[in-house]
C-alpha cells in the first residue's frame, strides 16, 4: 500500500464518509435552561436591572418593586417568619437559620458563611443583569449585615460578564426606633459599610410624616415602600422614553448611579408653573416631598426631569421659567443631566430631582 493510500485509509478511519458532522449542532442540544430562572421584568426600564432585598425590611421594600413588575427580584432572609405575604416562593431564599436576633455581628457571619448560596441564587434565578439594587433595613441584624455579601454580588455580576454595578438602598429607622441602642448601632454599622458605594438612604421618619393622616398604621410602611418604588420606577421609565425637547437616556442614568456616595431622589408637582422663582419652587418642593435626607455638600451629579403639558411647552414665558429652573438646580451639582417630556395627562408640572455622589 502506497503512502498516499495509507493516508487516505487513515483519514477514512478517523472521519468515516457517512459522518455528516451532525455532532456540531448536537452540542447545543445538550444545553439545559435552568428552570429556576425568574421571568423577565415587565416594568419599563432603561436598565436591565434586578432587586435583592435582605432581611425583613429589605424584603418588604423589594416586594414593592416586585408588585410593579420587576420580576427579577429576590428576597433573602435568615428566617422564614419575616417573609412578606403574597410572595411566590420562587422569589424567596432562606439562608439556613432562624434569624439573628438583631445581632449584626452574627448576621455578618451567617451571610458570609452562606455567601456562595446567595451568589448561586442570584445567578440561577436573576440571570444576566447589568445593574443590581440591594435593599436593606438598617435596624435588624440581617439587613444591617448586608454588606457582608458585597463580594458575592460582585462575583455574580462579573461571572456573567456584567459590570460591577450595585446600588444599595438603605432604610433609616424612625426616631423612636433609634432610641434603642441596638437598632441605632445596627443602622450606623450599615451606613458606615456602604459609604464607599453608590447608595440611597430612605428616612423612615420622613416617610411617616409624609403619610400620617393619609393612611392607617397598618398600611403606613407598605404605602411608603410603594411610593418610593414608584418614584424609582418613574426615573427608570423616563430614561427609556424619547423626547422631542430634551431626553435623559440610559447612559446619563448609568453615569449618575456609578458615582460612589449618597444619592438623593425627590419629586414634586407644581400646579401653577407660571409663578415666580420656579427653580426654587421645584427644588424646595422636591426636598419636602422626598423620603431621602436632604442633599449635602456639593453633589457630583444632578438630574432634573420635567413632565409638562403641551400647553406649557408651547408657552414662551413658561419655557423661559423651565430653563431658569434647570439652571437653578444645575448650579448645585458639578454635572447636570436633564430631560423634558410632554404629557397632557398630568395635574401640573411634575419634577423629579436627583443628586448623586454626595459625601456625608
Amino acid at each position: 500500500m502506497s503512502t498516499k493510500d495509507k493516508e487516505t485509509q487513515d483519514d477514512t478511519y478517523i472521519n468515516p464518509a457517512e459522518d455528516d458532522w451532525g455532532f456540531v449542532g448536537g452540542m447545543d442540544e445538550s444545553v439545559v435552561v435552568d428552570d429556576r430562572l425568574l421571568p423577565d421584568n415587565v416594568a419599563t426600564s432603561a436598565l436591565n436591572c434586578g432587586f435583592v432585598g435582605i432581611g425583613g425590611g429589605g424584603g418588604k421594600l423589594a416586594k414593592a418593586f416586585l408588585d410593579l413588575g420587576f420580576n427579577k427580584t429576590l428576597l433573602v432572609n435568615t428566617t422564614v417568619k419575616d417573609q412578606p405575604a403574597g410572595v411566590d416562593p420562587a422569589h424567596f431564599l432562606h439562608v439556613p437559620g432562624d434569624g439573628v436576633g438583631k445581632d449584626v455581628n452574627l448576621g455578618k457571619k451567617v451571610l458570609s458563611d452562606h455567601s456562595a448560596l446567595v451568589e448561586d441564587a442570584c445567578r440561577s434565578r436573576l440571570g444576566k443583569l447589568d445593574w443590581l439594587f440591594v435593599l436593606a433595613g438598617g435596624g435588624g441584624g440581617t439587613g444591617s449585615a448586608t454588606h457582608a455579601l458585597s463580594g458575592a454580588f460582585s462575583r455574580y455580576l462579573k461571572s456573567l460578564e456584567s459590570e460591577d454595578n450595585v446600588v444599595y438602598i438603605v432604610s433609616k429607622p424612625s426616631a423612636q426606633e433609634l432610641l434603642n441602642p441596638a437598632i441605632r448601632q445596627n443602622y450606623e454599622t450599615l451606613l458606615s459599610d456602604v459609604q464607599g458605594e453608590a447608595h440611597i438612604v430612605i428616612d423612615n421618619e420622613r416617610q411617616l410624616q409624609l403619610l400620617r393622616g393619609k393612611v392607617g398604621m397598618m398600611n403606613m410602611y407598605p404605602a411608603a415602600n410603594s411610593s418610593f418604588a414608584k418614584t424609582v420606577h418613574q426615573v427608570l421609565k423616563l430614561a427609556a422614553t424619547s423626547s422631542e425637547i430634551s431626553a435623559f437616556d440610559s447612559n446619563d442614568l448609568e453615569r449618575c448611579l456609578s458615582v460612589p456616595g449618597r444619592i438623593f431622589l425627590g419629586s414634586t408637582v407644581v400646579k401653577d408653573p407660571s409663578g415666580r422663582d420656579l427653580g426654587a419652587t421645584v427644588f424646595q418642593g422636591s426636598l419636602r416631598g422626598s423620603a431621602c435626607p436632604s442633599p449635602t455638600g456639593h453633589p457630583a451629579t444632578g438630574v432634573l426631569l420635567l413632565l409638562v403639558t403641551s400647553m406649557m411647552a408651547s408657552d414662551p414665558d413658561i419655557s423661559n421659567r423651565l430653563e431658569a429652573a434647570s439652571a437653578y438646580v444645575g448650579g448645585r451639582a458639578d454635572t447636570l443631566f436633564s430631560g423634558v417630556y410632554v404629557n397632557d395627562n398630568i395635574p401640573g408640572l411634575i419634577a423629579l430631582t436627583i443628586f448623586g455622589g454626595m459625601k456625608d
